[in-house]
């Protein structure tokens, strides 16, 4: 178990850290022996703590934790998730600025996420937050196991607070999708039902194709969807997966999916980096040229009998890189340099 948690210091400075004994890790800020900026801001207190089953989950908790302003800290503390809403508000993403009123409207081309009876809060948050990085907005919940909302939602999501906030909830999955003319169940068995199997790629463009809405059905992290659950979709949906161990959380499941989805949408992408023009053949030779004359020099070439194909080697290392002309002089500098410094020696 690993924990990420908040100190209020002696000066009324928060502190983030995370650790794998809360107990000790909080007695060492106390007495001192934690070096580091509780040090001299003693005493402190306990203000928050979450759990984690990683080390990995938990440092990249503490890691957006740490980012939060002195407000959203103090939401948190609160389990005030209006608050932390509020606070995150300026955080925008692609989504908002290619079109700040879709997240607002939903789009009624792009395919509704519903997550059947949901065991954990975090996981809820994050399934929230892999919708909103590609382009889903509309939540639906079915029986979630510890009812909604729920406290634990929110700071998972990472700032997808409007993916929670309108999240509706049903009591039965065929409530769910009633007005859906095209239900997808993800499940990597087939649970003796023969209908269509598709992968999320192929899923994606046929709801881009067909008329109406179109939902995917997520199932429970433990077990996920029962044989009723998948009897009600048209289609089944099935990632590709390692057949020794085809073992996906719910957040992961509903990234894959939704990332085929964005595939088609106009979401930002890194911007296209200019490599520059190559470089002449000309200057590629003096190039080589000069690292031939500094190997000959330093006995490389030996045995004689390998020279030719260490030369041919060489030659084909160097003219695969793609240089431009200001690389091809940047190393000739560094050869001059390196056979100058060989030189007054």
């Amino acid at each position: 178990m690993f924990y990420v948690y908040i100190l209020k210091c002696s000066d009324g400075t928060y502190y983030t850290g995370h650790t794998d004994d809360l107990d000790r890790r909080i007695a060492e800020h106390q007495s001192g022996a934690f070096e580091g900026y509780t040090h001299d801001r003693r005493p402190v207190e306990l203000m928050w703590h979450e759990t984690f089953q990683t080390r990995t989950d938990a440092l990249e908790r503490e890691a957006q934790v740490k980012d939060w302003s002195r407000k959203k800290k103090e939401g948190l503390f609160r389990g005030d998730w209006s608050t932390i809403s509020t606070a995150a508000s300026s955080r925008r993403t692609d989504l908002d600025q290619l079109d700040p009123a879709r997240t607002e409207r939903g789009d009624s081309s792009a395919p509704v996420i519903v997550l059947v009876r949901p065991q954990l809060g975090q996981n809820i948050g994050k399934a929230a937050r892999a919708m909103l990085n590609f382009g889903l907005v509309e939540m639906r919940l079915v029986a979630p196991r510890d009812g909604w909302p729920n406290p634990e939602a929110g700071p998972a999501a990472s700032g997808a607070d409007q993916v929670l906030r309108d999240a509706t909830v049903y009591e039965t999955v065929a409530e769910a999708v009633a007005d859906c003319a095209h239900v997808y169940a993800t499940t990597v068995r087939k649970r003796g039902i023969t209908k269509p199997v598709v992968t999320p790629e192929a899923a994606a463009q046929a709801i881009r194709a067909e008329p109406g809405r179109s939902a995917i059905l997520f199932g429970p992290e433990r077990s996920g969807l029962e044989t009723d659950d998948v009897a009600l979709a048209r289609t089944i949906l099935t990632v590709p997966i390692n057949p020794e161990f085809g073992s996906l959380n719910l957040a992961q499941a509903v990234i894959l999916v939704a990332y085929e989805w964005s595939k088609g949408e106009g979401l930002a992408s890194p911007p296209t980096v200019d490599l520059g023009v190559p470089a002449p053949h000309e200057e590629l030779e003096g190039m080589i040229g000069q690292l031939d004359d500094m190997l000959e020099a330093a006995r490389f070439f030996y045995p004689p009998e390998r020279a030719a194909t260490s030369r041919r080697t060489l030659r084909t290392l160097i003219t695969k890189a793609g240089w431009t002309s200001q690389e091809v002089r940047t190393m000739r500098g560094v050869l001059s340099a390196l056979d100058g410094a060989k030189r007054r020696r």
